[in-house]
């Protein structure tokens, strides 16, 4: 065989592997940038959810104060009307 052949057969497969290695480089960076996106919603539905859960407790805690009050104050006129 000729040794130009040769080497422009060399040369072509290299190629051939160079391509296919860009092929799986740019598939592996579509992967990693959608994991990545993925990553960040999921990241911001927590952090919308964390948000909403302490508005939540917040307004139960604000609810609990305001029952306890009420509940004193009815306990307050019982002993009132006990005392009379």
């Amino acid at each position: 065989m000729d040794p130009e052949v040769d080497a422009l057969a060399s040369l072509e497969e290299r190629i051939l592997r160079a391509a296919d290695l860009v092929t799986a480089l740019r598939a592996e960076r579509d992967a990693a940038v959608a994991e990545l996106n993925a990553a960040r919603n999921a990241a911001g539905t927590s952090l919308a959810e964390t948000q909403r859960l302490r508005q939540e407790l917040e307004g139960l805690r604000v609810e609990r104060k305001q029952v306890r009050t009420r509940i004193e104050k009815l306990l307050g006129q019982l002993d009132l009307l006990n005392g009379s």
